[in-house]
């Protein structure tokens, strides 16, 4: 069987992944907080964690993995939102998920086996308070729930940082409710306008932490596989999330794997809406970009590191596609490749199994397309896009060749250039050897810039 190494960011160290029953792998990943249109970088944990889902069910079977994604669907920004636009918030979160959906779905993104929403748990929610209140981890006062950080003994292993460290350095909520700077809000109240569930400690709502620890617990238990999520998650959320788990169910571990992706650039620079670099996948679609080149672009960045979203990128992955779907008209696929398994293997390489991609291009095309469609790249869902119809570049190359031949007699290259730059005006890649002339439909390519050639 497969060896998969993964880094856990719990240890800090590359570790042989060991399920806890092979049977049955768990996966949790932290997913959106839906009241707007999912950016970029949002994107990235999603295609990140697509790839680890697929490697999973390749080594473990598809029915052995269970992969839980949640939606944050209570929150102020949601509460604002409906505020701002007067409608309820019920059908802002419906929308936003059926956007998400749509998006991610564009990007070649397998859904989770279970996407919970956090409105859907709240009972699940007030029982764990309960307990970590029952159990002197919690405490309420006025109309508040928080949790107790110093009674924990373990809080900031994740993070590696002391507790009195992260009051100095941190922007703590100064609160006269709260024993301690620290302390976390489990449940808070809820006024008339706001959503809110009756609880044993009035009418409110529960703190964003909690939903994760309650959603994993109800759906893969104490102790799980995989816990996953960008780095901006791994202080506080993660923290408290391990803290309120590991304080309600102390026979179990809670995760025993922690992943997190880097954050996203734009041109080298932070993505962010000052800079005028901020953008929405539903924009890069919208633009005509095709959602398997935003993947293939952004998996070309090992998860560990910051992924740089660049023009260059972009059309270089356009124009590799288009090529790609070239060598695999017709072909049926056959093996995934055991290399780029064991490549993907080793900490999710997903940029070292794209460079075995390129090899594999020049080999067998049955093995090329099975490893491509595994990585989530040539399938006929995400394929429209690369379609060229009623366009005959044969006949064009066959032309160009003509008048490269004559030119090698008469030294005038004047003809070949010209129809040369016109096909390459016209987003065709224009290959030239002593084999012969080979054209294809690249970056940008319009078939109505070919008429008069």
């Amino acid at each position: 069987m497969t060896t998969i190494k993964l880094h856990n960011s719990k240890t800090r160290k590359k570790e042989v992944f060991e399920p806890i029953d092979p049977q049955n792998v768990r996966m949790y990943v932290c997913g959106p907080t839906v009241y707007d249109r999912a950016h970029l970088g949002n994107a990235r944990p999603v295609l990140v964690f697509d790839i680890l889902y697929r490697l999973l069910r390749h080594v473990y079977g598809p029915d052995a993995v269970t992969y839980v994604r949640n939606f944050t669907d209570v929150d102020d920004k949601i509460n604002a939102r409906a505020a701002r636009d007067n409608r309820s918030i019920r059908d802002i979160t419906d929308e936003t998920i059926a956007w998400y959906h749509d998006d991610m779905d564009a990007l070649g993104a397998m859904r989770p086996n279970h996407e919970p929403r956090a409105t859907e748990w709240i009972g699940a929610m007030v029982s764990m308070i309960e307990d970590l209140i029952a159990k002197g981890h919690a405490y309420e006062k006025e109309g508040h729930v928080l949790f107790r950080v110093r009674s924990y003994e373990n809080y900031g292993a994740l993070s590696g940082r002391s507790v009195d460290d992260m009051i100095a350095g941190a922007r703590v909520e100064v609160a006269p409710f709260k024993e301690d700077p620290m302390d976390f809000v489990l449940w808070k109240p809820s006024d008339a306008q706001t959503p809110g569930w009756d609880s044993p400690w009035g009418y409110g709502r529960p703190g964003w932490h909690i939903e994760c620890s309650a959603m994993s617990y109800e759906l893969l238990g104490a102790s799980f596989d995989i816990h996953g999520g960008g780095n901006d998650l791994q202080f506080p959320h993660h923290e408290n999330e391990i803290a309120q788990s590991c304080c309600a169910h102390p026979e179990g571990g809670f995760a025993n794997v922690w992943l997190h992706n880097e954050m996203l650039q734009v041109e080298g620079k932070k993505m962010s809406k000052s800079l005028g670099n901020f953008f929405t996948v539903r924009d890069l679609l919208d633009q005509g970009i095709p959602g398997e080149v935003v993947r293939l672009v952004m998996l070309g960045t090992h998860y560990g590191k910051p992924m740089d979203w660049t023009e260059k990128k972009r059309s270089e992955a356009e124009a590799t596609l288009r090529n790609w779907r070239g060598l695999v008209a017709g072909v049926d696929a056959g093996a995934v490749d055991q290399e780029l398994i064991d490549t993907l293997a080793d900490d999710l390489n997903t940029a070292g199994a794209i460079a075995r991609l390129y090899v594999l291009a020049k080999g067998d095309a049955s093995v090329f397309k099975a490893s491509a469609e595994f990585m989530g790249f040539l399938t006929d869902a995400l394929g429209d896009w690369a379609k060229v119809d009623d366009v005959d570049l044969s006949a064009l190359a066959d032309k160009l060749a003509a008048l490269r031949t004559a030119a090698m007699e008469t030294k005038d290259f004047s003809a070949v250039d010209a129809i040369k730059n016109a096909l390459m005006e016209a987003g065709v890649e224009v290959r030239m050897s002593k084999a012969g002339v080979e054209l294809l439909p690249a970056a940008g390519f319009d078939a109505a810039k070919l008429e008069g050639l």
